[in-house]
């Protein structure tokens, strides 16, 4: 034990972080790209749209799998392999003919979804407990802030380079972090059972039929009968996994984990954060981006666009780490509420004032570090309520749902902006911006109150099998 707690002192943390980094910057860097590779590569918005959709659908079918591979066969391993086809799928995106060879790319960049809860696990095998949480908090905020540094990153590659280099500039860092996870402490996995295939079909149908729906809410519309019909399929299918992997010995998801009170709650916080979150990651961009002629908006560049939210991204670091150190003290749960309440007011007072640079600066890092100071919460949380052998899975769930809830929020969003243009303003309304700030503000603020009904740190979780957790992570009968 001696040997694996002193690595991650000589390294283990950055290497976690820079691969946490490079699967999240990835996930917003192609956005201010958008319209480049249209004409780049001679094809419609509705096939380059397919750039962000493969990749979401992909990342979200993929990450809980990948964290129970990782809890079966060892997370080290899984992450390796995950990090390699990332950086594949990354290098193939860089090279990419035509936009379907560059999806293609993506979907396979999508396996890096698995990245986030294989590090977390890897957290909390290697870390000592007085060092985890700390240690976990920058895990997490890494995984934030990197939504908002690849904004920033894509805008400088577009402004002074081309969007090859966006992909060529996340194959490097995953390539680097590959070569750094050999260095990392090896682990077996050991999680009972094998892989459940069955549940594997009704996940990916069930997930991938809603989250396609949402993807084109802005091309058919929300009433449409095809957008209903694939999210009330999707979710009857969904209905059916919950039914099947309750019954089956060995599920892709135990339920009966997720079903505690500490899990659940926690995972309904994170949806509802991650709705408010992604809101925000693409309306602050876009305001600023919009030319001042049209009554608001900075007429900045995409460059312009993201050093306007690089405050806002080294607070979120700053407020993970200190989130970490908080749950030491306290348990996570009150800086889960905290961060939600703050990063509800900054995003209440984006909505009121966001008429200058110095205002929409001072709010962001405002919500931004409440975001990262809530986030930092969250792994702590399943953490304290899984059983060891199920630390993957349960954090590859938590990141699907926060997934679900970008998703959700970035597409409610886009509606809502979409139906403010008007033929003589080719530009969504200053009061559909103050809208939709309020909609993620509202849905954040819920997420505070999801997060006060989190059962407190003192209730003592069960393992699977009835016995208390602590007991079973300890071999020792009850």
């Amino acid at each position: 034990m001696t040997s694996i707690e002193s690595e991650p002192g000589t390294g283990s943390l950055p290497i976690l972080a820079l691969a946490a980094a490079a699967f999240s910057i990835a996930q917003t860097a192609i956005l201010p790209g958008i319209g480049v590779l249209t004409h780049a590569l001679d094809a419609s918005a509705a096939d380059v749209s397919w750039v962000m959709s493969g990749y979401l659908l992909a990342a979200a079918v993929l990450t809980p799998i990948l964290g129970r591979l990782g809890d079966m066969y060892g997370k080290r391993r899984m992450l390796l392999i995950v990090l390699v086809l990332f950086a594949a799928g990354s290098v193939v995106a860089a090279l990419a003919p035509n936009v379907w060879v560059l999806v293609a790319a993506r979907v396979l960049q999508g396996a890096g979804g698995g990245i986030i809860p294989l590090c977390l696990g890897i957290v909390s095998d290697a870390f000592p407990p007085q060092r985890r949480p700390v240690a976990l908090g920058v895990v997490a905020a890494i995984a934030g802030i990197g939504a908002g540094a690849g904004l920033l990153m894509g805008g400088l590659l577009l402004d002074h380079a081309s969007w090859h280099w966006i992909f060529w500039s996340g194959a490097a860092m995953a390539g680097v972090a590959a070569l750094g996870a050999l260095r990392l402490p090896a682990d077996t996995g050991g999680a009972p059972g094998r892989l459940d295939l069955v549940g594997v079909a009704l996940l990916t149908v069930g997930l991938v039929a809603p989250l396609f729906a949402l993807t084109r809410t802005a091309t058919w519309g929300w009433g449409d009968p095809r957008t209903v019909g694939l999210i009330v399929g999707g979710l009857a299918v969904l209905v059916v996994f919950v039914l099947v992997e309750r019954r089956i010995t060995d599920p892709l998801v135990d339920m009966r984990v997720l079903g505690r009170p500490v899990v659940l709650t926690t995972n309904i916080t994170t949806l509802l954060f991650g709705f408010g979150m992604f809101g925000a990651f693409l309306l602050i961009p876009q305001l600023a981006q919009t030319p001042e002629r049209f009554g608001y908006g900075f007429g900045l560049s995409a460059t312009g666009a993201g050093l306007l939210l690089l405050p806002a991204c080294v607070a979120m670091l700053v407020a993970g780490g200190l989130a970490g150190r908080v749950a030491t003290r306290v348990g996570p749960k009150i800086p889960l509420v905290t961060g939600a309440v703050v990063a509800a007011a900054g995003l209440a007072a984006l909505a009121v004032a966001h008429g200058s640079q110095g205002a929409v600066i001072a709010w962001s890092v405002l919500l931004f570090g409440g975001i990262g100071f809530g986030m930092a919460a969250m792994p702590n949380l399943i953490m304290e309520a899984v059983p060891h052998e199920m630390i993957g899975q349960g954090n590859g769930v938590n990141n699907l749902i926060r997934s679900v809830g970008s998703s959700l929020g970035s597409q409610i969003v886009a509606t809502l902006l979409a139906g403010s243009v008007i033929a003589t303003r080719p530009v969504p309304s200053g009061t559909a911006y103050t809208q939709a700030f309020w909609i993620a503000a509202a849905g954040i603020a819920v997420a505070a109150v999801a997060a006060l009904l989190i059962p407190r740190r003192g209730e003592t979780p069960t393992a699977v099998d009835g016995r208390p957790l602590a007991a079973a992570r300890a071999g020792t009968p009850d």
